[in-house]
Protein backbone atom coordinates (compact mmCIF):
# COMPACT_ATOMS: atom_id res chain seq x y z
CA UNK A 1 0.00 0.00 0.00
CA UNK A 2 1.48 3.41 -0.53
CA UNK A 3 0.94 6.61 1.48
CA UNK A 4 2.34 9.71 -0.15
CA UNK A 5 5.17 8.56 -1.90
CA UNK A 6 6.05 5.88 1.24
CA UNK A 7 5.82 2.70 0.46
CA UNK A 8 4.27 0.54 3.62
CA UNK A 9 5.72 -2.88 4.18
CA UNK A 10 3.59 -5.55 3.61
CA UNK A 11 2.17 -7.73 6.63
CA UNK A 12 1.13 -11.30 7.12
CA UNK A 13 -1.59 -11.18 9.66
CA UNK A 14 -2.71 -15.00 10.86
CA UNK A 15 -6.30 -15.79 12.46
CA UNK A 16 -6.05 -18.64 14.69
CA UNK A 17 -6.88 -21.75 12.98
CA UNK A 18 -10.44 -22.49 12.63
CA UNK A 19 -11.56 -26.11 13.24
CA UNK A 20 -13.77 -27.75 10.69
CA UNK A 21 -15.15 -30.89 11.37
CA UNK A 22 -16.59 -33.46 8.64
CA UNK A 23 -18.88 -36.03 9.22
CA UNK A 24 -18.50 -38.79 6.68
CA UNK A 25 -20.68 -41.70 6.73
CA UNK A 26 -20.08 -45.30 5.90
CA UNK A 27 -22.58 -47.99 5.51
CA UNK A 28 -22.31 -51.04 7.85
CA UNK A 29 -24.20 -53.75 7.64
CA UNK A 30 -26.42 -55.15 10.50
CA UNK A 31 -28.51 -57.74 10.08
CA UNK A 32 -31.85 -58.30 11.58
CA UNK A 33 -33.97 -61.38 11.80
CA UNK A 34 -37.08 -61.38 12.10
CA UNK A 35 -38.53 -64.99 12.56
CA UNK A 36 -41.79 -66.09 10.87
CA UNK A 37 -44.01 -68.93 12.23
CA UNK A 38 -46.28 -70.22 9.48
CA UNK A 39 -49.19 -72.26 10.91
CA UNK A 40 -50.77 -74.41 8.64
CA UNK A 41 -54.85 -75.39 9.81
CA UNK A 42 -56.45 -78.25 7.97
CA UNK A 43 -60.20 -77.55 8.62
CA UNK A 44 -62.82 -80.35 7.52
CA UNK A 45 -65.42 -78.46 5.29
CA UNK A 46 -68.28 -80.09 3.59
CA UNK A 47 -68.99 -80.53 0.12
CA UNK A 48 -72.49 -81.92 -1.20
CA UNK A 49 -72.02 -85.02 -3.80
CA UNK A 50 -75.44 -85.66 -5.29
CA UNK A 51 -75.83 -88.96 -5.92
CA UNK A 52 -78.93 -90.39 -7.62
CA UNK A 53 -80.19 -93.84 -7.98
CA UNK A 54 -82.68 -94.96 -11.03
CA UNK A 55 -85.20 -97.65 -10.91
CA UNK A 56 -86.96 -99.09 -14.08
CA UNK A 57 -89.29 -100.83 -14.90
CA UNK A 58 -91.50 -102.32 -17.28
CA UNK A 59 -95.18 -102.45 -17.19
CA UNK A 60 -97.34 -104.13 -19.83
CA UNK A 61 -100.77 -102.39 -20.90
CA UNK A 62 -103.58 -103.37 -22.96
CA UNK A 63 -105.00 -101.64 -25.69
CA UNK A 64 -107.96 -100.23 -24.71
CA UNK A 65 -110.95 -100.88 -27.56
CA UNK A 66 -112.42 -98.00 -27.25
CA UNK A 67 -109.66 -95.68 -28.39
CA UNK A 68 -108.72 -98.79 -30.90
CA UNK A 69 -108.97 -96.51 -34.64
CA UNK A 70 -110.79 -93.97 -33.70
CA UNK A 71 -109.18 -90.21 -33.50
CA UNK A 72 -109.82 -87.10 -31.44
CA UNK A 73 -112.31 -84.89 -31.81
CA UNK A 74 -110.72 -81.30 -32.44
Amino acid sequence: MQCHGYQCPAQTVFDPPVRVVRNIYHPQLVRVIHPIEVVNRHHCVPVYEHCYTVIEKNEQCTVSAVNKGKRSAR
